[in-house]
């Protein structure tokens, strides 16, 4: 007789079913996301739910499409500001968009967008700067209902504060609420910024790639991957770039260690800028 599996190798073979099954009947791939941020929202939605188990929640959510649509936007990380990173966009605006006025037509992809914060950032630096006009912004996430957030531009005020002096400390040149109109308790941003974005469906897990681009923006995403899909990612990144195109990725995301390391050069040292070598 085999001996029995203890508690903690139990619950593993458990969350290795639920997400196999979310997988073969959704079609979301959660299997190669980093154990122990994973096993956090899932044990989150877990209590969410009021259940006990990881199999109780395996069997509401392969019967329940709303179970499932929670459970989704609890694993989804949407954890994103306006101009996040202030520096980020300072560079941006100083080492790339120069770069960009080269291009007769720019092609740009924020992978990961979650709520749209940082499409609304780009779009608006790139207004400043004259180029809005000849870019499309392809805005994208796995999640439909984030999406559906981002689309329509509509944020809470009370964030605006904050949102503002991150703008300043971006090298904004405007007055921030230019860009949105108050109503009650949100902000409505200006339809204008929604003119060249697309927003559309993609999970980095499983889909290819859909476009050449000239910048992609896959900003803190690759950290709650395992070393197995950060390596798909990177290779998708890499074959959806142009020649010489820019990657931009979080602060705590790096292209050391990969494959691809030797492929980029670094525009600035400590925003994790990089531009495709040939």
């Amino acid at each position: 007789m085999n001996t029995p599996k203890n508690s903690s190798e139990l619950e593993d073979i458990e969350i290795q079913l639920l997400l196999e099954g979310v997988y073969r009947y959704y079609g979301f791939d959660f299997r190669n996301y980093a154990p122990a941020s994973l096993k956090r929202r899932i044990w989150n939605a877990i209590r969410a739910e009021h259940l006990s188990s990881v199999s109780a929640l395996q069997e509401k959510v392969l019967h329940d499409p709303n179970c499932m649509e929670r459970f989704l936007l609890g694993l989804s990380v949407n954890v994103t500001a306006m101009f996040r990173d202030p520096t980020f966009y300072l560079t941006f605006r100083n080492k790339v968009v120069p770069l960009l006025r080269t291009y007769p037509f720019i092609r740009i992809w924020c992978a990961g967008c979650s709520t749209g914060e940082e499409v609304y950032s780009i779009a608006i630096l790139l207004q400043e700067e004259e180029l809005y006009h000849r870019c499309r912004i392809y805005a994208t996430d796995m999640n439909e209902m984030v999406l559906r957030k981002a689309k329509s531009g509509i944020f809470p005020l009370h964030l605006m504060q904050e949102y503002t002096q991150h703008y300043l400390k971006a090298g904004g040149i405007k007055s921030f609420s230019e860009y949105y109109t108050a109503a009650y308790d949100s902000a409505i941003f200006r339809a204008s910024l929604k003119e060249n974005i697309v927003f559309s469906q993609h999970n980095l897990a499983i889909d290819g790639s859909f476009n050449e681009f000239n910048v992609i923006l896959c900003r803190n995403v690759l950290i709650y991957f395992n070393p197995f899909l950060q390596e798909r990612v990177h290779n998708l990144l890499y074959d959806s770039l142009c020649r010489f195109g820019i990657l931009g990725l979080g602060r705590q995301e790096s292209l050391k260690t990969t494959l691809y390391e030797k492929h980029y050069e670094e525009l600035e040292n400590h925003e994790k800028i990089y531009r495709k070598l040939g």
